[in-house]
């Protein structure tokens, strides 16, 4: 594959790369809680992956948990425009979601493979709270 650089992608690619490999951690997440009925996996993992979920978490590691470098990504991602409408959302909560997927992205395709996994896991943490 392609090696790519992600501080030359646009925040809203980045986002879409970001949602897959959030979605990947999150499902494996509640897998591990030990259930195994795919119908309630589904329903549990949605609260994870959902904008709501999404931008309760981005908010909170804002605040105390992410580099500046980070959280200067979150911020041009937020801050981006875009054509695209939320389905389930309001705009802000969607483009808290969007930033926080664009950081997801950008960790993945940087290489940092240790750094993505404990975001992740804090923000999973900080969406049950």
């Amino acid at each position: 594959m392609k090696q790519l650089n992600p501080r030359e992608i646009n925040t809203t690619a980045l986002a879409f790369l970001g949602d897959a490999v959030y979605e990947i951690y999150a499902r494996k997440y509640v897998m591990d809680s030990g259930q195994k009925n795919a119908d309630r996996l589904h329903k549990e993992a949605i609260k994870y992956v959902c904008a709501d979920g999404q931008a309760k978490a981005v908010k909170s590691l804002l605040e105390d948990f992410l580099s500046e470098e980070e959280v200067s990504l979150v911020k041009r991602a937020r801050n981006r425009k875009t054509a695209s409408k939320a389905r389930s959302a309001d705009a802000v909560t969607y483009k808290l979601a969007t930033a926080f997927e664009a950081l997801m992205g950008f960790l993945y395709l940087d290489g940092q493979t240790q750094r993505l996994e404990e975001v992740v896991l804090e923000a999973l943490k900080r969406i049950e709270e």
